[in-house]
């Protein structure tokens, strides 16, 4: 990389098109690899340059496909420090075991901390990663990771399209904390949502909401969202409460099929997410707009690489990183 000495930075097969985004920001190119599945199911992994004595970046989020992603982490680490690479980080835009956070009944696995300690054996030095949906599965890492925020980004991208009298809106008393950031960062007023869960499917239950949205715009804010079941079912009864216009912002956009189905037929006008998974469901919704994050995770690549503090990256916008809308 022509700003990074002693350094190359590689795309696993879900990671490419956000590793290249990050290399446009930084000015080189993205290393040549090799990923291959057979017909069986099995993964090949191969780098095809020398990484002996360099500081290896790995791009790779676990989200669409998380067991072959997951596994394809660990041959890539196994490979680079094989190839006696001096240091492996995995740069995952977004987590999707984070979600299994905790043993909440009997005979259940810590899926979050066994993948931790999965990508530790295999050689992988530190994560660098975005939004967990439990920030305490940061500390089933004993190696460093870095938990930038998207919450600047959207929050920036927001102020500058949307002129509203906004009312931050929680899904439920969970997320609450964190829809308080928001709403402080962009001075509105907050409302949240009673939500239950019956069973580990996707399906949730809107109870009731706390707070007034009459005449307001209502701005749903959460992590990520599967099947938009909570987003669509919330945004009825904010309609029923006077809400003038409905817009969610959501970090990770996992949605399938019958997912964005699903927001085409809800009240929600717009969609603003981050694309930190790439989901070629979310080209068939008028209603979704992406902002980039690749030049943030960029920015944060480049300081850890030159022993920079990365905590001004998780509440301010630098100069360098701005948000990126696209289609």
């Amino acid at each position: 990389m022509s700003i990074l000495r002693n350094a190359k930075i590689f795309a696993g097969s879900s990671g490419r098109v956000f590793a290249e985004k990050m290399c446009e920001f930084i000015g080189g190119r993205l290393s040549e690899s090799e990923v291959i599945r057979f017909s069986e199911g099995n993964t090949y992994v191969k780098a095809s340059e020398t990484v002996r004595g360099m500081d290896v970046y790995l791009v790779q989020p676990i989200g669409l496909r998380p067991n072959d992603e997951f596994v394809e982490i660990l041959f890539w680490a196994d490979a680079f420090k094989r190839a006696s690479a001096n240091t492996v980080t995995v740069i995952m835009p977004y987590f999707g075991y984070a979600k299994a956070d905790k043993k909440d009944e009997p005979r259940v696995s810590i899926r979050a901390r066994v993948c931790a300690e999965c990508m530790e054996l295999a050689g992988v030095d530190r994560i660098v990663t975005m939004d967990l949906h439990s920030p305490q599965v940061q500390g089933f890492f004993k190696k460093p990771l870095d938990h930038l925020r998207a919450l600047p980004v959207l929050c920036e991208y927001i102020r500058a399209t949307v002129n509203d009298t906004l009312v931050v809106v929680s899904p439920d008393a969970g997320f609450a904390k964190q829809a308080r950031k928001y709403a402080d960062y962009l001075g509105a007023s907050i409302a949240i949502g009673d939500k239950t869960r019956r069973a580990h499917d996707e399906k949730a239950q809107i109870l009731d909401l706390i707070g007034d949205v009459a005449g307001k715009t209502a701005l749903i804010v959460d992590d990520f969202t599967l099947s938009a079941g909570t987003l669509a079912d919330l945004s009825h009864l904010l309609k029923e409460r006077g809400a003038v216009r409905i817009i969610a912002c959501v970090t990770h956009l996992l949605l399938s099929e019958k997912g964005v189905e699903r927001i085409n037929g809800s009240p929600i006008d717009l969609v603003i997410g981050t694309d930190s998974v790439e989901n070629r469901n979310l080209l068939k919704s008028d209603k979704v707009r992406l902002v980039s994050v690749a030049p943030l995770f960029a920015q944060a690549l480049i300081r850890i690489h030159n022993n920079e503090s990365v905590s001004p990256l998780f509440t301010n916008i630098s100069e360098n990183v701005k948000y990126q809308s696209y289609r």
